[in-house]
């Protein structure tokens, strides 16, 4: 009962502060003040508009707002969200663009559980639409879920990523952002052995932590620090009673909200000030800059309480997937069973919530796939949330990922024109690609780790080019070995990973210096000279924020 009441409590609070907000707007509104040219009131009534919008948005799924696209006919094409499997904590949704053939290229984007919703990714899901059938898993609050659908952690997640994966057949193109990564690579591990004909053709990992000892960060350091008797005592609630989950256990997302925006208290106070002095100066805007971040970040959605403990104790903590020893009913899941599926990793030079190491050590784990189906990127200057929603992944991150899917097709799709309305993606038609190990390979980054460990180095493809293009040397940049990144021609708020760091009392800062990373060196389209090496990441912000306003405002475009 007592976590009923503390549940109860932050609604209460919420309410409140909506309704004050919404009093505070009707009254400096009232047409006498008209009358006084005092500016009292104009910023009263916006500071009251303004609280109040923030305040109902904590409680509101947002909309995917996707209407409708441009195709490569010039023609607007309407969008019809279908769900395709429906199930008690989430369902597989398909992106049906109404008038267009069904492209070759599919994709199923994973996104994370980790306080916000699937919406997070609503950008993602449009610079991919023009390009491929888009299916996303949609994760639903588990405050509206009945304690007789029973429990829900990563050995169950893993399960709904396994069905949803059958489901759409062994055609698909598997992207993982942030926090499922590790269990987006069990899946697929879990489908080499138990139905080998149901894998993904490709699995990309995007800023996932498969080995978070790879790299120091605030997270990593919380997570070894507290117990789970500590973790559990401080964050699990139970749900109140205006909701259909009554009484069950869940971390709240409202108390992940209060933790996400103490962390960056200045960044998120001052972005409010200007806000409300810039509508009390020229009337109130609904769709601006700050309302288009804050109605998203701000919308957040309850955890249940054994998938987040779960997700601390296995991934974090235990290190299961990152040594090969995460198992599902007790039966072991080997990573290196997967043998047929290509897997790429990117990561941001400058992510401080999975910094650089963690996910690439992915294909280390993956010793059954040969060298020339494993692919590696890192993003010079790219924060967290840029390596999958803001402009380094519109610009280049994502012809990236799109030639990599196209390189790895099937051989009766590889014969098949991929129409689009991309500016930044090929559209001719393509041979059959021969398995070949490429004639350049680099090294995968290499992070020393807290514990000592030495992760082995992988290899990735070079890029192919035609032979009409201009060919760019790579670029030497340390005396012991070369690098070389895919190329990234020219062409906003997750994850986002669950935070193990979410508790109301604000902890000390902590410093985490991340392990020194190998990286790649950019190679520009034709007629560019080569990208100089951007520097290593030397710091971790204050808590696991799993979007920073300060950043996402950072990567916009």
């Amino acid at each position: 009962m007592k976590g009923i009441y503390s549940y109860d409590l932050m609604e209460s609070i919420r309410n409140t502060n909506e309704w004050i907000g919404a009093s505070a707007r009707a009254i400096a509104s009232y047409p006498v003040f008209g009358l006084s040219p005092n500016p009292a009131f104009r910023i009263m009534e916006s500071w009251g508009a303004v609280t109040e919008r923030s305040f109902s948005r904590m409680v509101m799924k947002p909309d995917w707002g996707i209407r409708a696209i441009a195709a490569a006919d010039g023609r607007d094409h309407i969008v019809e969200i279908e769900t395709l499997m429906d199930k008690a904590f989430g369902s597989l949704v398909h992106f049906k663009v109404q008038g267009r053939d069904p492209m070759p290229r599919r994709i199923l984007l994973v996104a994370p559980m980790s306080g916000h919703y699937a919406t997070l990714m609503r950008s993602t899901v449009i610079s991919l639409m023009p390009d491929a059938e888009v299916y996303v898993t949609d994760w639903k609050n588990a405050r509206d879920i009945p304690v007789s659908e029973g429990k829900f952690d990563v050995e169950d997640y893993t399960r709904y990523l396994v069905d949803f994966m059958r489901k759409l057949g062994p055609d698909i193109n598997v992207i993982a952002v942030c926090q499922p990564a590790p269990l987006a690579l069990a899946a697929t591990a879990y489908l080499a052995e138990e139905d080998p004909e149901a894998q993904p053709r490709t699995l990309t990992l995007i800023g996932g932590p498969i080995d978070p000892d790879a790299a120091d960060t605030e997270v990593t350091d919380f997570g070894r620090r507290i117990t789970m008797g500590q973790l559990e005592h401080s964050v699990i609630q139970r749900v109140g009673y205006r909701y259909k989950g009554v009484g069950r256990m869940v971390y709240p997302g409202l108390m992940q909200l209060a933790s996400f925006i103490s962390m960056n208290a200045e960044t998120h106070a001052k972005s409010f000030f200007d806000k409300i002095m810039a509508d009390a100066k020229t009337g109130p805007a609904e769709r601006d800059r700050h309302n288009r971040f804050y109605d998203e970040y701000l919308s957040v959605m309850d955890m249940t309480a054994e998938f987040y403990l779960s997700t601390v104790q296995r991934i974090f903590k235990g290190l299961e997937v990152a040594r090969n020893r995460f198992s599902i009913d007790g039966k072991k899941i080997d990573i290196g069973k997967i043998t047929t599926v290509a897997v790429k990793t990117v990561e941001g030079e400058k992510d401080d919530i999975s910094a650089p190491g963690q996910c690439v050590a992915a294909l280390d784990l993956c010793t059954g796939v040969p060298d020339h189906m494993k692919g590696q990127h890192l993003e010079p200057n790219a924060g967290h949330y840029g390596i999958f929603a803001g402009g380094a992944w519109r610009n280049n991150i994502r012809p990236i990922v799109l030639k990599f899917i196209d390189e790895h097709a099937a051989p009766e799709d590889a014969d098949r024109e991929i129409k689009g309305n991309s500016a930044v993606t090929p559209m001719a038609p393509r041979k059959a690609a021969v398995r070949k190990a490429a004639a350049s390979e680099t090294a995968a980054p290499k992070a020393a780790t807290r514990r000592g460990r030495k992760p082995a180095a992988s290899k990735i493809e070079a890029p192919k080019t035609k032979t009409s293009e201009t060919k760019a040397e790579p670029v030497k940049t340390a005396p012991v070995k070369e690098v070389a990144k895919e190329a990234a021609p020219a062409a906003s708020p997750a994850p986002v990973q669950p935070a193990p760091v979410a508790a109301p009392v604000t902890a000390a800062p902590v410093t985490a210096t991340p392990a020194p990373v190998a990286q790649t060196v950019a190679q520009k389209p034709e007629g560019a000279a080569a990208a100089p090496q951007a520097a290593p990441a030397t710091s971790a912000t204050k808590a696991a924020d799993p979007l920073p306003a300060a950043k996402a405002e950072g990567n916009k475009s």
